[in-house]
């Protein structure tokens, strides 16, 4: 038997903090859509009998009918395939959802807030859905796996062996229950790094969010298909066309506003690369990240983040018999008496601005 094993395509994402510019968030979710057209045209072009979707297929904050319309019209395409949904956090079958109040098509599977076994000619599929945006307990403990011919399947979302926290609500799974169970495959989702191939004849599986989210998801997305055929055999196939990259610049030697656009201008970006330019070093002068992205003509230069410190000797400044000796003193007692390292930020940058006023 074939399968393919997605999670964490959380469609119709906000991307809220995925660039400075308005236009990303439309273009990823177009993305969404076109990567998962690319799945079931996989599915139909060889004959996959099923698809696990391990979580956060959707975010059901912002999901819009539309939305879940073009999926399912996507799984009626593959009706011979069978699909099997586990709800994650971020879809969660509460009771206004669309795994709840939709008229899926005749395929697919949404599993409950308990652990369901589906028996089908070719293998034993387990699965569980949050029924909230939170789970404490599964209930994975108290099921009873069957070892017959036929696999063993379980479908869920979660944390596995979780050591953080607050990683806890989010339905935290252990590697060693998992093993005792003997399931022969694990789709597992809520991670969004691939976790496929850590060691020889894993099972339990994380395949990643589907496409990346943003800077904090760097590398390949995609899905895993998997063979049971005299085993297991797994494959990492990539879907997102569009990688992730973060590219440093420093700007001890950079003096002006202008000289820093051409150094951002003159970097070398990869034509399928979306960038993020983390600026670091010393500043010698008030940088406003939104202030330079518009002058930047590479479209792949999507996000500037600033994590540069102030140059200037303030403490020299400080001791001058001036205006601007005096402004610079007050200010310095300030940051000394400041904690919050934001509001440190804010007191750096009314530094800046007050010097550019006093020049």
């Amino acid at each position: 038997m074939k399968f393919v094993h997605i999670a964490d395509m959380h469609f119709d994402s906000a991307f809220f903090n995925l660039s400075d510019k308005d236009i990303m968030g439309d273009l990823r979710r177009l993305e969404q859509r076109r990567v998962f057209k690319k799945i079931i045209d996989y599915i139909k072009e060889n004959n996959i009998e099923y698809l696990f979707i391990s979580g956060d297929l959707y975010e059901h904050k912002y999901i819009k009918q539309s939305t879940v319309e073009y999926i399912n019209n996507l799984f009626e395409e593959i009706s011979e395939t069978r699909v099997f949904i586990a709800a994650g956090n971020h879809d969660p079958k509460v009771k206004n959802s669309y795994y709840n109040k939709f008229n899926w098509n005749s395929n697919v599977k949404i599993f409950d807030s308990f652990i369901e076994k589906v028996e089908t000619d070719d293998a034993n599929i387990y699965g569980y859905s949050f029924d909230d945006f939170y789970c404490s307990d599964s209930g994975l403990e108290d099921i009873f796996v069957e070892q017959n011919e036929k696999p063993n399947i379980l479908v869920i979302h979660g944390n596995l062996d979780g050591a953080k926290k607050d990683d806890k609500p989010y339905n935290p799974i252990s590697k060693a229950l998992l093993e005792e169970k003997k399931f022969d495959y694990v789709a597992l989702g809520h991670i969004h790094k691939p976790d496929y191939n850590s060691f020889k004849n894993q099972k339990i599986v994380y395949p990643g969010s589907t496409i990346s989210l943003g800077f904090d998801e760097l590398g390949q997305h995609g899905m895993i298909v998997g063979e049971f055929n005299n085993g297991l055999k797994l494959e990492f196939v990539p879907l997102d066309d569009e990688e992730f990259t973060i590219k440093e610049l420093n700007v001890d030697n950079i003096y002006s506003k202008e000289e820093l656009v051409e150094y951002i201008n003159r970097l070398n970006i990869e034509p399928n690369n979306y960038v993020e330019v983390v600026l670091t070093g010393g500043r010698n002068f008030e940088i406003n990240i939104y202030d330079i992205l518009k002058f930047i003509q590479n479209d792949r230069i999507i996000k500037i983040k600033d994590e540069t410190k102030i140059a200037i000797d303030l403490e020299k400044i400080s001791n001058e018999s001036t205006l601007r000796g005096l402004f610079v003193k007050d200010m310095m007692n300030k940051l000394e008496n400041e904690d919050n390292l934001e509001k440190k930020d804010i007191l750096e940058k009314a530094i800046e601005i007050g010097l550019d006023a006093l020049e």
